[in-house]
């Protein structure tokens, strides 16, 4: 089986692509197996893909743009080059299946592909992974041109359409490995008996939640906390200064973690944005937590993520304009209350069902039974 993925710019949309990758090859069915990446080049894909060991090939792509501007002819301009290198990609890479998991390479790839099967050059399967609760501008846009979109996350608030499966959205083989917190927590560095409080920003880190945290440290943690704060590169020396200047005890910082894994096994609760990525992560793990949506994200579509995962009771959620060091450290207290921090836990735990890999997985077959009993 050929498959093409194609997704990127941020870590929300690389590495579910990257999950789906090792569940196709990690099943016997779908061998001999030859896997594309189709990212965009300059995009933290470029670097998360190779790491992974994947094959990829980049297009040009630009962001689709609501208004009108003289930006609007470079989005142009570059979705029609994309469109065209990505017609040569697909010439020679002849795919049986096709997988979008979000970001807006995916655009011209996937029109590429919808043209060639319309002038019968391929009979390639198209999927789309959706995995925010509101879907973006580009996936809107694609969704005549595919044959199922896989839902990520459990909205609840309408029927599934046609065509539409709720799958889940896959997380990386490293999040399946049991390991204990005090293992965990010895790994990274930490104090396997601490009340531990990872702090993660997304694959590109957040400010808000640098800032609060280094207030939040300055002013002295309550007894037996401590707190891993993964700052993204950005803000990392700026940080590090901060805190180091002061000697802040019982805070681990560190810029980025390749497999962040660890983090959630050691966390009893974990601060984070609500990409769609990190919340898979959570529901995994089924682990507890403090959401503070990104305000900035196209259709404010992070918002209404942590709703959902608010409304099942697995975290707390604070709106980024509200977040400071004193509103931490007073939203982290309530959570730790054990009997709040209980029903917290067992919400999260009661996410960790099913396994959006194997449901992938099964939709796949279900094609490919379909073309075996064709005639």
């Amino acid at each position: 089986m050929k498959v093409l993925l194609t997704g990127g710019g941020t870590g929300g949309h690389v590495y579910p692509a990257i999950a789906i990758a090792e569940a196709f090859a990690a099943e016997p069915a779908f061998a001999p197996l030859e896997l594309l990446f189709v990212g965009m080049r300059g995009g933290l894909e470029t670097e998360i893909v190779a790491k992974a060991g994947l094959r990829a090939e980049y297009v040009s792509a630009a962001p689709l743009l609501r208004k009108f501007s003289f930006a609007l002819f470079r989005t142009i301009f570059s979705n029609l080059a994309g469109f065209f290198q990505a017609q040569g990609i697909l010439r020679r890479f002849r795919a049986d299946v096709a997988v979008a998991t979000g970001g807006y390479v995916t655009f011209p790839v996937l029109a590429a592909l919808w043209t060639r099967k319309m002038l019968r050059l391929s009979r390639a399967r198209i999927a789309l992974l959706e995995p925010n609760a509101q879907p973006g501008l580009t996936n809107r846009l694609l969704r005549p041109l595919v044959d199922e979109v896989w839902l990520g996350v459990d909205g609840g608030t309408r029927a599934l359409a046609r065509g539409e499966y709720m799958t889940g959205t896959p997380v990386r083989a490293a999040f399946a490995k049991p390991l204990a917190a005090a293992e965990a927590r010895r790994a990274l560095g930490l104090d396997a008996a601490a009340t531990t409080i990872v702090v993660f920003g997304g694959s590109q880190g957040a400010r808000r939640l640098n800032e609060a945290v280094s207030a939040l440290a300055l002013e002295g943690l309550p007894a037996g906390w401590q707190i891993l704060l993964v700052s993204g590169t950005r803000d990392y020396d700026a940080v590090e200064r901060r805190m180091g200047a002061a000697g802040v005890p019982h805070v681990r910082l560190v810029p980025y973690l390749d497999d962040p894994s660890p983090a959630f096994a050691a966390a009893d609760l974990v601060v984070a944005r609500s990409g769609a990525s990190t919340l898979a992560e959570l529901a995994a793990t089924g682990t507890a937590a403090l959401l503070v949506p990104y305000p900035y994200a196209t259709g404010d579509h992070q918002t209404e993520n942590a709703a959902v995962v608010e409304r099942c009771g697995a975290a707390r959620v604070i709106a980024d304009r509200d977040l400071d060091g004193r509103r931490l450290r007073a939203e982290l207290e309530a959570a730790l209350v054990p009997t709040a921090f209980a029903s917290l836990r067992g919400a999260a735990r009661a996410r960790a069902v099913g396994d959006p890999r194997r449901a992938i997985v099964a939709r796949v077959k279900t094609w490919t039974a379909q073309k075996a009993g064709q005639p």
